[in-house]
């Protein structure tokens, strides 16, 4: 298992175009020739729940519209991976043809959505200002792809390539934040710390809120919440958690119980105990994707009079509220900056190169408290 060196970090704010292990390679480079004749490449497959295989595939020849980029960096996502991973992923949604990452759905299926890479051949109709580009996709664990320049995103400058991958992760903290709409001198808590949470939590802390609260069962990511702004992290298995969370509420005396809670640990009993802490017509917005988990909720005397209101929020599209001003676009213009600011690569906690795939998807599984974010290096 090859862990995180911090002696071997991009130092933060270097400029990624002079960075030695991001410069393009002269000559060949494994799996790829210039002229994009005969090239094979490497690509990560879930092959059953527990099993991956790393397969070597052909790839087409490069359309003249077209760029072949050589991947440098991918991130696992913690969570809709690991329902792949697990076996959890809903067999609708494996079959949806909709979800585009979800390939022709069951499996074996590549997976992935964070890949930074470089652009190594462009097609003979393509802007030669693209070539050496570094370049954000919604790309699987693969060595090599092909896309149209509509289809990446260029790095802004002063983004480092492990900056860029977190951007699908940012994005979602972003629309979470633009659904649940927190208000100044709120009482909030974010349930789960993973990175979609601890990204939400760094946003939320710019904010004037009258407290932010947040769950967490690892003391690692505990210890993170803390430093991106939480006013307190607590462990959800405290026996008197309810005591604890009544007592870091500074308005507990007007408003006993929360205002607005993101349920984001991906664990279903988790919306019960938000649903417990809320206060009078308080809001919870899951942004969990339990998969095949089943969330068992006393919807009782309490919910119902309570008037708690549950918000579904998911990235893959805008709320309507915001469809006369906002656009996929802008949202991952405010996304962007929202990296350059809060600078996330901190939280890599693992690096793994491909060929250790298992190991890093075992890693997150069995010893989850040890990780915040793991990445492929290529």
């Amino acid at each position: 298992m090859r862990h995180h060196d911090r002696d071997n970090d991009q130092a933060v704010g270097a400029d990624p175009r002079v960075c030695p292990q991001y410069l393009p390679r002269s000559g060949r480079t494994r799996g790829y020739a210039p002229t994009n004749q005969f090239m094979q490449r490497q690509a990560l497959f879930f092959t059953a729940p527990y099993q991956l295989e790393l397969r070597e595939e052909p790839l087409s020849p490069l359309p003249d519209d077209s760029l072949l980029v050589q991947t440098v960096l991918s991130a696992i996502s913690p969570g809709t991976e690991m329902l792949l991973y697990r076996g959890q992923m809903p067999a609708e949604l494996m079959a949806d043809a909709t979800i585009t990452a979800l390939g022709e759905g069951g499996y074996p299926q590549k997976y992935g959505y964070a890949a930074v890479g470089r652009v190594v051949e462009i097609g003979n109709s393509v802007e030669k200002s693209w070539r050496d580009r570094l370049i954000f996709a919604f790309q699987p664990h693969q060595t090599h792809f092909i896309a149209q320049p509509d289809e990446v995103l260029p790095l802004p400058g002063g983004i480092l390539p492990e900056t860029a991958v977190f951007l699908p992760n940012m994005e979602t903290a972003v629309s979470f934040v633009m659904d649940a709409q927190p208000g100044i001198g709120e009482q909030v808590a974010v349930f789960g710390q993973g990175i979609v949470g601890l990204l939400t939590t760094s946003l939320l802390a710019q904010l004037p809120l009258a407290c932010l609260l947040t769950l967490d069962g690892y003391p690692l990511r505990r210890d993170w919440s803390r430093k991106l702004g939480a006013t307190a992290s607590l462990d959800p298995s405290a026996p008197d958690l309810a005591n604890q969370m009544q007592m870091a509420l500074p308005h507990a005396s007007h408003h006993p119980g929360l205002d607005l809670a993101f349920e984001l640990s991906g664990n279903p009993a988790a919306l019960d105990v938000a649903i417990e802490a809320m206060g009078f017509n308080g809001r919870i917005l899951i942004g969990s994707w339990y998969g095949s988990k089943r969330a068992n909720l006393n919807l009782g005397g309490k919910f119902h009079r309570s008037q708690i209101q549950l918000i579904s929020s998911q990235v893959s599209h805008l709320a309507p509220r915001w469809q006369g001003r906002w656009s996929k676009a802008r949202r991952l213009a405010v996304a962007w900056q929202m990296l350059q600011k809060i600078q996330p690569q901190r939280l890599i906690t693992h690096r793994f190169p491909l060929t250790q795939a298992a190991q890093a998807y075992e890693l997150i599984d069995r010893r989850p408290e040890t990780a915040v974010q793991v990445i492929f290096t290529f």
